[in-house]
This record gives C-alpha cells, structure tokens and sequence, in this order.
C-alpha cells in the first residue's frame, strides 16, 4: 500500500461491513442506506470471518459509522425470500445483505438468487467458499471436482447472478464492492449480486484506505426518453383505434402511478396489469380494466382481444401476460414499449422507448393533451369494467358448500383489508384468482412473486415486508403445500417480534397444478395429500392426519382455527388487534370454483398415449395452438 495513503487496519469481512454501513442510495432528493439490515445463518464457513464482523458491529457500531442491524433466520433460502420481497416493498431502493456458511447452507441461498434476478430485486449474497490458501484441501463441505482445484459449489450462482466475484485476496475487494453497489442501484438491470468469500480470507487482516469507508451516495437514475422515440410512439397512439395499456411492476418500481392514472385520464386508453404491476393504477379508476393474460379476467382480456395497439410500461411480457402469444388476436396489433432495459423494450417487436416510465409517461401525458380515445370505445371499456366488477362481488360471495371457497377469503380480506396494507402470495392457483379478482387501491397493496412463482416464499416474504412497510398490515396467504416447504421463518418471526397476519389455506393438495393436470389429461396424478401404501396416485383417498395449524403454534405462532367466512371475518379483526404474530387457519375446497377462464397457458402435452383422458387433452391442445403466433 502506498505509505502516503491513509489507512485502516481491518479484515476482509470487517471492512465488509464497515463498507455497507457507509453506502447510499438516493432518487427524487431522498436518501436512506442501501442495505437495511443483515441475515445470516453461521457455520465454520463464516462464522468467524463477516460472523465475527456483526458481531463487532453490534457490540460497538460506532468506529464503522453506523449499525448494521442482523437478524437471525433459520432457512438459507428464506432469508434470501425475506431480503427480495423487503427490496420490492421498498421499491429496489434499499436492501438487505445475506450471509450463509461454506458448502450446503450458501447453496440454499441458490433458489433464492434466482428469484432475485428473476424478478429484478436487487439482493446482496455473501456465500463462504473453501480456502484460498489450499492447505486444508479439501476442507469439510467442499465439492471437489478433478480437473479444476478453481471451481466450488459457489460457482452455481453464476447464472443467477447479475453480478458475480470471488474474493481471494484482500487487495480485490474494493473494486468488487464498488461493482456490487452499482448493479444493486441499477434501475434497469439489478437482481442477486454474488460475492463469494473464501473463509480464510474473510479473517485475513489487511490495511486498507481509509477513504473506502466515507459515505458514498449512489444516484438511482431516471433515463429520459428520446424525443424522437416519444414522436415514433404518439404517432401510434393517435393512429390506433383500439389502444390499451399494460402496466407491469416497472410502473411501481419507478414510483410512476400518479403519471400512470393522469395518462390514462388525459387519454382515456384503458389500462390493464400483470401481477407485478396489480395496484400501479387504482382499481376504480375509470379506464382500469384489471388483469390480463393466462390468469387476467373478462375486462382485460376482452379488450386485449381487439387491441390495434399495445402500450406496454415497466412490463416484460411473460407467457402468463401473453397468455403464450395468443391474447392479443387483432392481426394488425402493434406494441410501444416503455421499459428502462432495452431488452424488455423490443419484446413483441415493439417501438422501444427506453427510459423511466415515470419520466416517458411525463411526457407523453404532454404530447397527447389534445387526445382521447373515441367514446364508443371508451363505452365499451365501460361496460366491460361494471361486467367483471360484478363478476368478482358473485365470486367473492359465492357461499359455497360444505367447504368455503378460497375465493371467499380473497373477498373477505379485499374488503376488510386497509389501503396501504399489504396482501403477499406467490403460488398455486392462488395468485391466478388473486390477479383476476384483486382490487388494488393502492401500489403497496398487492405483493405476488410471480416471476418465478417460489413455493415457500410466502412465510418468509411476510417478514421482509413487515420490516420493510413497519406500519402496514402484513398478511401472507398461505397454501398447505406452501406451507410444508418452508416454514421455518415463522420462528425467526417470533423471535425478532415481527407482528404479520398468516392466512392457511388448507386444501390437502396442490389445486393448481391438480387442476393443470386435470385439463391436460394427466388426471391429478400425483397432486392430492392421501393416504395408503400402494394407492394409485390419481385416486382419491384418505385425507392425512397433518395438523398444520398445531405445527404452526410449535413455531409459536398464535392460531385461530376457523371454519365459516363470517368466523374468517371474526378472527381477522381480532388478528389486526393482536400485537404479535398470528395465523388464521381455515379449510378450503380442493376443487374451487375458480373465476371464470378467458385466457390460455401452452403447457405441452404428451403426443402419444395410452390413456385416454391424455390422448383427448392433445387434441384440445393442438387447437389451442394454433391461435399461437410470433408478434412482428
């Protein structure tokens, strides 16, 4: 080190920390740390090296400028969930770092990278790796691999990660921190930042320059769009008769509802969502016409039916929103899309405007002040919007019989539930019934992974909203096959005192894909929770003696078993008066009903086959298909 610059003596895992306490992150004037927090879960891998770190910053923060405040998880893949869903709740501007130990517990944290990156969350991971030295190789947990000494199970991150490094000497860590903070801060192409920490370098003391530690502010940009894109795109809009918007989580992310909602008043072109961008425009606005695509509902979809022009904001055009390319049916549709990556913004051979949807939609508010969709279809648009709002009220109160229907919970929490609370799903059949139905009144309300659409997530998520939205109601619905997965964060709830509302939905099986297999011929084969060796598994049977709500209090969990919506409805209020954390269980019916279809999904089916329901499946299929086609 160069003897003239000032120094600090500390270890990697040290300086760490001391690092990320100093690193801000500020867009529109507001400021706040970057990284919230710490989880992590300790092994000999880093126990003793970024371990020893958080330690030392608890006990005395102030020589590293700040606390870093550390929670306790008990799943590696749960505090990864926990740290993504507290990022999408502060929309990307702040996050959390997770730390887990050599071998099989940084491995866990794989899943949860990939959901990171998957939906564009920005996550922090320092997996411990094996010894850079060598000496004791190989050293316990270690994959060895005969034609490389240089690969470690760490590796998988790769193509998980948006940004990946391994730290073997001191000496590299900065200019890896450096990159780390600047994907994590990248508006238009953040995700899970990996960098592994051999464990004897974590606790390798070097002298580093003091002048890394200052605070550092990081600007969250907000690209402006291209004159010349803007003009390509209004004169679209003015040409189109059919226009319809869909609002995606980008439209969230970048704070942008308040432009979204004048656009479309300005305008009067409709506008639709995906689940990431459910709640970017209220619910009662007069041109929000709900969900769209494979689980949309009747408003959406039908208007996507007969779109002449697609504008596409903050969205990146998943098969569920495409409903697989065969929603938009109009043979001359057209698309704009505004999206801060460019690789989102050419889907569908759309004119790509690339910048800050907040920023577009300014400005094409601006160019279209003299616009406005005609009034028959404005009409239209009307009609369709009053059609599905009735439609959800009969879903939402179907008194069904003898089991209530999931979709009775969903309305009782959608109306019981205040604005800025928070509802948190991410799989099943679930967030199709949610997407369809949800009336979001607010951007913070609706919160489902659907990205990657995790089982587990749920538990977890609760968590990292709760400390992200501390004055919200946080209620996590959660599914029995959901549950089984992963519900060890419910004690790192009750031991950091988190208060969140869990809603188990009991069903004694999968409905979603039961219902999937069902459709495609496949007969609900292995879907159901049944009883009996040697059972056919497409065969009904007895249900198993699973008491969730009793392993939900070992947790120690408070639960409330209910039967009826008028109990659900009870024990919710009495859940919003508790002041910790609590669930509600209530059993729901395998079978639904669930909203009405007006979308479709490719899931392939087998060509040839000996069972029948299969072979009448395929050719449904091969009909389905052909309304199937590439937009160009």
């Amino acid at each position: 080190m160069n003897p003239q610059v000032n120094t600090v003596r500390l270890t990697v895992g040290q300086a760490i920390i001391r690092f990320l306490v100093n690193q801000y992150v500020e867009r529109d004037g507001k400021q706040e740390r970057l990284i919230a927090g710490a989880f992590g879960i300790f092994g000999h891998g880093n126990v003793a090296g970024i371990g020893q770190a958080l330690l030392q910053n608890e006990i005395d923060p102030e020589p590293d400028g700040g606390e870093m405040p550390y929670y306790m998880p008990r799943n590696e893949q749960g505090m990864v969930n926990a740290a993504a869903a507290f990022a999408k709740a502060k929309n990307r501007m702040q996050t959390m770092l997770c730390t887990a130990s050599i071998g099989p517990g940084s491995l866990n944290m794989v899943t949860g990278a990939a959901l990171a990156t998957t939906n564009r969350l920005p996550v922090l991971l320092f997996p411990s790796d094996q010894f850079a030295t060598r000496y004791p190789d190989p050293v316990l947990q270690q994959l060895e691999d005969p034609t490389t000494l240089d690969i470690s199970v760490n590796d998988c991150f790769r193509p998980v990660s948006k940004f990946f490094d391994r730290i073997n000497r001191p000496e590299q860590l900065l200019p890896s921190l450096m990159n780390a903070m600047r994907v994590l801060t990248d508006p238009a192409d953040t995700g899970a930042v990996t960098l592994a920490l051999p464990q004897d370098v974590q606790a390798e003391a070097f002298d580093f320059p003091a002048e890394m530690f200052t605070k550092r502010v990081w600007y969250v940009r907000r690209p402006p769009a291209e004159n010349d894109a803007i003009e390509r795109a209004v004169k679209l809009i003015r040409s189109a008769k059919r226009p319809m918007v869909i609002a995606g989580g980008g439209v969230i992310y970048s704070e942008a509802s308040e432009e979204l909602r004048e656009f479309a008043r300005v305008t009067g072109i409709p506008v639709a969502d995906t689940q990431a961008g459910k709640g970017a425009i209220n619910f009662d606005h007069p041109q929000s016409i709900g969900g769209v695509g494979s689980t949309g509902g009747d408003s959406g979809n039908h208007i996507a039916d007969k779109a002449d022009l697609v504008i596409g904001i903050g969205t990146r055009y998943s098969d569920f929103t495409t409903a697989s390319h065969t929603q938009f049916k109009n043979p001359d549709v057209k698309f704009v899309n505004i999206n801060v990556l460019a690789f989102d913004a050419m889907k569908n051979s759309g004119e790509m405007i690339v910048a800050d949807a907040r920023e577009a939609l300014r400005d094409l508010t601006e160019a279209l002040a003299d616009y406005r969709v005609d009034s028959a279809y404005e009409d239209e648009v009307a009609r369709e919007r009053e059609a599905w709002h009735e439609e959800t009220r009969k879903c939402y109160h179907i008194d069904h019989q003898p089991l209530p229907a999931q979709l009775e919970v969903f309305g009782a929490l959608n109306e019981m539930m205040g604005d800025n609370d928070v509802v948190i799903n991410a799989a099943g059949s679930m967030p199709g019934d949610l997407q369809a139905l949800w009336q979001a009144r607010t951007p913070v309300q609706y919160h489902v992974e659907y990205a990657f659409s995790c089982m587990g997530y749920e538990i977890p998520a609760a968590l990292g909203v709760k400390m992200a939205l501390p004055d919200s109601e946080v209620v996590a619905i959660v599914g029995d096959g959901t549950y089984q997965m992963l519900p060890m964060e419910l004690a790192t709830v009750v031991q950091e005192g988190v208060k969140v509302i869990y809603v188990l939905l009991q069903n004694y099986g999968f409905a979603s894909i039961g219902a999937l297999s069902e459709s495609r011929g496949s007969q609900r084969f292995g879907t159901r929770y049944r009883a009996g060796a040697g059972r056919p598994h497409n065969e009904e049977g007895d249900l198993l003696p699973v008491d969730i709500a009793q392993n939900a209090q070992s947790w120690g969990v408070r639960v409330i078993k209910v039967r009826t919506i008028e109990e659900f409805r009870e024990a919710y209020r009495e859940a919003e008066a508790y002041d910790k954390a609590i669930m509600i269980h209530i059993e729901t019916d395998l079978y639904g009903p669930n909203p009405p279809e007006s979308s479709w999904w490719d899931v392939p089916v087998s060509q040839i086959s000996r069972i029948e329901s299969t072979q009448q499946a395929y050719d449904e299929y091969v009909e389905a298909k052909k309304m199937q086609r590439h937009y160009l």
